[in-house]
């Protein structure tokens, strides 16, 4: 495809992370079709407004409604999303399709002490600033004598909170730090078979309307296969159990050197006491995805995430 004086508009959250991320994005187009233009299009979400539970906005969609919204309206043409934002117990908007995963980032989370401690270290009753119950049920796994405590707000708000004293470290994305340019805070990248990652945790997909033919052609260029086929793996198996923000769930593909898929998914009890793991292969993202689930939901996940 060879556009020619094309304008496509970027729809995005205001966030700092949000900005840094398109920024990306429009640096990838413009690389690829220096002929093009690229508009920013952000806008606030009921999810950065809001400073209570998520659970009174619906969940995580909260951070994605008003940018699917303007996408479904054709106010803009491509909408990017961190994939762990998106909701997994819903399809996309209908009228719209996930058109282009890109290359993944570091998919672990992190420590942030102004010490310099790693986790192991931390005495007991350390107020660690979290909001993820995926992180509380490890940390009460993996560290129960810590003590986690709700926060709310984008990464550079956190950062402020804990250098006003209001928490004594935090748990934060590595891939969200260097975004954000703030990678020299992260004091201890957790091991993902330690504190298993967020679905869809480093990927950012770039969402356009299915019917929009000339910017789905522009965008594919832009997706990795790898990241795709991990992705739907796990994504596959987050909807299959119904999680959603609430849900303890982890889950961790990676692309072996022979081509299969490993898929490693990890159920857990807020209390850290129950855990179901499952680790499979397969060449099939959403063969491989839905056989998680199913083995899951045989040791008990159902159960566990009523809970």
């Amino acid at each position: 495809m060879s556009p020619s004086r094309r304008t496509v508009r970027i729809g995005t959250r205001n966030s700092p992370m949000a900005l840094a991320q398109v920024d990306r994005v429009q640096a990838m187009l413009t690389d690829r079709y220096p002929d093009i233009a690229v508009e920013v299009v952000s806008m606030a979400t009921s999810g950065d407004r809001w400073h209570g539970d998520l659970a009174a906005l619906g969940g995580k969609g909260a951070f994605t409604k008003e940018v699917d919204a303007a996408l479904i309206d054709g106010h803009v043409d491509v909408a990017v999303h961190c994939v762990k934002d998106i909701p997994g117990d819903r399809p996309a908007p209908a009228g719209t399709v996930l058109a282009a995963y890109l290359t993944r980032d570091d998919v672990r989370d992190c420590l942030v002490h102004p010490g310099g401690l790693p986790i192991g270290e931390l005495p007991a009753g350390t107020r660690i600033g979290t909001s993820a119950v995926r992180r509380v049920a490890q940390m009460a796994l993996h560290w129960p004598h810590l003590t986690p405590v709700p926060i709310r707000g984008n990464a550079n708000t956190r950062l402020a909170k804990l250098d006003a004293g209001e928490y004594d470290a935090l748990l934060l994305a590595v891939s969200g730090l260097h975004r954000i340019g703030h990678a020299r805070r992260i004091t201890h990248p957790i091991d993902v078979d330690t504190m298993v990652p967020a679905v869809g945790s480093g990927t950012l997909v770039l969402q356009c309307r299915d019917d929009d033919t000339a910017t789905l052609e522009l965008v594919a260029g832009l997706g990795d296969p790898r990241a795709w086929a991990e992705t739907v793996a796990e994504r596959t198996m987050l909807h299959i159990l119904q999680g959603n923000c609430h849900s303890p769930i982890g889950a961790l593909a990676r692309t072996e050197p022979d081509g299969r898929l490993h898929l490693r998914a990890r159920v857990i009890g807020l209390d850290g006491k129950d855990v179901l793991d499952v680790h499979e292969w397969h060449t099939d993202p959403l063969t491989l995805g839905t056989s998680v689930a199913a083995a899951l939901l045989r040791q008990g996940a159902r159960e566990l995430l009523s809970q």
